[in-house]
C-alpha cells in the first residue's frame, strides 16, 4: 500500500510540470507578421481619402492659395487661406467688411469658352480646390464695402471713404495707400456687392468696372465664401482678424431716398 501510494504521488506531481512545460512552449510562439497591404488596396484608400477631401472642399472648407497681392497686408502672394462655403448658406449674407472670394464671371471678367481640354480642367480644379494651384482665373479675393442699397462715395474733404454718410477709417489699408484714387459715387444695387482689394493702389476691383456693364458689382449668389482663417504660412496660422471700420454705419437708404 505504501508503495502504491508512493507511485501516485509521483505520477501527481509530474503532470503540472508537463502542463507548464506546454503552456510556456505556448506562449514563446512568435507571432506572424501582419500581410502588407496590397497595391490594389493602396491605391482605394488613397482614392477615398482623396475624394472625401475635394468633398469637404467643396461642400464646407476650401483652402485658397492668394495668387497677388491686391489684399496686402492682409493677404500676402503665397498664403493660403480657408475660406467658409458654410458662412452665407443659411439665410445670411456677406456683410461690410468680410473678406470673400467669389466668381467674377460676368462682373469682372467677360464669359469666354475654355481651350483647356476636360482632363486638364478637373486635375487643375482638384488641385485649386485642394490649395495645391492657383485658383481659376474667374475667382477672386477682396473685401466687401458696400451691399445691397447702399451709398459708397469717394472721397470726402479728408480722403476718406462714406458709407451711407458716414466716413469710414480703414486700418487694413497697405501702408502709403490712399481710399482710392479714383473718385466714385454709386448705390449699390440689391442682391449684389461693392467690392475693394486692401492694397488700393494695385488692386483691380469695382472700380475698375464701373463704365461696363454690371458697373463692378458683384452678385451675392457669386460668393463662394468667406474668408475666416489662414492656413498657411504656420507663422501666420489662424482666424483671420476682422475689422470694426464699418461700426455705426448707418442703414441703407437713411441719406438718400
Amino acid at each position: 500500500m505504501d508503495t502504491e501510494a508512493q507511485h501516485m504521488e509521483r505520477d501527481r506531481s509530474s503532470c503540472p510540470l508537463d502542463g507548464a512545460e506546454e503552456g510556456s512552449r505556448s506562449t514563446h510562439v512568435p507571432d506572424r507578421p501582419a500581410a502588407p497591404m496590397s497595391w490594389g488596396r493602396t491605391v482605394f484608400w488613397g482614392m477615398l481619402c482623396t475624394v472625401a477631401l475635394l468633398l469637404f472642399s467643396t461642400f464646407v472648407l476650401q483652402p485658397f492659395l492668394i495668387p497677388s497681392g491686391s489684399m496686402q497686408p492682409t493677404l500676402r502672394v503665397g498664403d493660403r487661406v480657408l475660406v467658409n462655403k458654410l458662412a452665407y448658406r443659411f439665410g445670411s449674407e456677406p456683410g461690410r467688411g468680410d473678406v470673400v472670394v467669389f466668381d467674377g464671371t460676368g462682373s469682372f471678367i467677360q464669359e469666354t469658352e475654355s481651350d483647356e481640354d476636360v482632363v486638364g480642367a478637373l486635375l487643375r480644379g482638384a488641385a485649386a480646390s485642394l490649395g495645391l494651384a492657383e485658383p481659376a482665373g474667374s475667382d477672386f479675393v477682396k473685401r466687401v464695402v458696400g451691399v445691397g442699397g447702399d451709398r459708397v462715395v469717394c472721397c470726402d474733404k479728408r480722403g476718406r471713404l462714406e458709407v451711407n454718410g458716414t466716413p469710414v477709417d480703414e486700418p487694413y489699408l497697405h501702408p502709403g495707400d490712399r481710399p482710392s484714387d479714383v473718385a466714385f459715387d454709386i448705390v449699390v444695387p440689391d442682391g449684389t456687392l461693392w467690392v475693394m482689394g486692401d492694397h488700393r493702389s494695385n488692386s483691380r476691383d469695382s472700380r475698375d468696372h464701373l463704365g461696363q456693364p454690371g458697373g463692378g458689382m458683384v452678385p451675392v449668389e457669386r460668393v463662394i465664401g468667406r474668408v475666416d482663417w489662414l492656413g498657411w504660412p504656420l507663422g501666420r496660422l489662424g482666424s483671420l482678424e476682422g475689422t470694426d471700420a464699418f461700426t455705426g454705419i448707418r442703414p441703407s437708404g437713411a441719406d438718400h431716398g
